[in-house]
């Protein structure tokens, strides 16, 4: 028997289970009973939230193809805090003389803090957008070049490569993904956009410039800072006492390197491919200098990586397809599953519990089913809609 534990939240996530983790406990419980937890696959991990809940009760492996989700997961279950953890007072003292260098470096001269026209303000944003044609003298401008008065302003981006360039001084260190994570928290929470990365906002009228200006003025530093030193009472002080893996396969690579227990899997429910709604924390792990899509000769508005995965669970003419390869895997590592799925999915549920009953056979299985508010992330006017959540065990 497994049980939620309080964890912390890192970034805004579409589909994200936390909001239901009983729900989802209720059915991995069902299938393990009264027995000793198995290991756990997590296939397609996403934010990180199973582990989150339950990484101190089993071994985890959390796969995703996304590189962003398996430092999520790393800073939940494998991070550990030591004497030669940095405190939030020596991290502020680093990353503002950084800070310091790097505006005096560019000659900054874009500030939020002052009173604006529409017309003024929309001539900040564009300047500063033109700072893709830079070329800079150091290693850790990527932010500042590719993302200036898009998401962030160009001070918020100078700020985001300075504390990203400090994480990295400490690689290789227990407290690593933490560091990495937080930095992720403080982006998703002085963002101007409505929580993913796939479009950033206009100012086209004085409403949507007051809105705008909200998280033009927040710094990525105090919230940066504010969620490192909740993860210093929340971080335990020694190793984990089980062994967690963390993987960025393709689903099935990953079932074919499992070796059997339990299979928790929530595949994408729509056609939105994840790469596009959060590409900037993909970028902001990889802090690789991506190029950048193009479309007619001109750089995209959301300036995303031309190079991005296309699941096909969100494309409808592969989804059925997608499922008999999962389900396969499951019955060659002879592993249980709980799958997650909802109502508004690419499949109906009554193809996916018919497709389940016959690549399962005899294997007993079992449907669940809890009504759910889905957060939209701003991808339709309504905020959020009622779902019809299900839960296919397989045991």
């Amino acid at each position: 028997m497994i049980y939620e534990r309080k964890y912390p939240q890192f970034i805004k996530y579409m589909g994200s289970k936390s909001k239901i983790m009983n729900f989802v406990l209720e059915g991995i419980n069902g299938v393990i009973g009264a027995e000793s937890p198995p290991t756990i696959l997590d296939l397609f991990a996403g934010s990180a939230s199973l582990a989150g809940a339950i990484g101190n009760q089993t071994a985890i492996v959390s796969n995703d193809i996304q590189s962003y989700s398996g430092i999520l997961s790393h800073a939940y279950v494998d991070s550990y805090f030591t004497d030669a953890t940095p405190t939030s007072n020596q991290l502020l003292n680093e990353i503002e003389l950084l800070v310091t260098s790097r505006k005096s470096e560019y000659a900054f001269e874009y500030h939020y803090h002052r009173e604006f026209t529409l017309k003024d303000f929309v001539e900040l944003e564009i300047l500063q957008q033109k700072l893709i044609k830079i070329e800079a003298t150091n290693n850790w401008h990527l932010f500042y070049k590719y993302y200036s008065g898009t998401w962030w302003s160009a001070e918020q981006c100078i700020y985001i490569d300075a504390i990203r360039e400090i994480t990295e001084h400490h690689i290789n260190t227990p407290h690593y993904n933490v560091l990495l994570s937080c930095l992720m928290y403080a982006m998703a929470y002085t963002s101007q956009g409505t929580g993913h990365y796939a479009q950033y906002r206009d100012a086209k009228t004085e409403s949507s410039l007051k809105d705008i200006l909200i998280y033009r003025r927040r710094s990525v530093l105090k919230y940066f800072l504010a969620k490192y030193i909740e993860l210093i009472n929340w971080i335990p002080n020694q190793p984990p006492g089980f062994t967690h893996r963390h993987t960025n396969l393709d689903f099935e690579e990953a079932l074919n390197t499992f070796e059997g227990g339990l299979i928790y899997a929530d595949p994408p429910y729509c056609f939105v491919h994840y790469s596009r709604f959060y590409h900037a924390i993909e970028t902001i792990v990889k802090y690789d200098y991506p190029t950048l899509q193009t479309k007619a000769g001109k750089l995209v508005k959301g300036r995303y990586r031309e190079e991005r995965h296309q699941s096909p669970f969100c494309i409808k003419s592969q989804v059925r397809d997608s499922f008999v390869r999962l389900f396969n895997g499951v019955q060659t590592s002879n592993s249980q599953l709980v799958l997650s799925y909802s109502n508004t999915g690419m499949i109906t549920l009554e193809e996916l519990s018919e497709l389940a009953s016959e690549i399962f056979g005899t294997r007993r299985k079992e449907v669940l089913f809890t009504d759910h508010k889905h957060m939209t992330l701003g991808r339709k006017q309504d905020r959020d809609r009622d779902v019809k959540e299900c839960l296919i065990l397989i045991y």
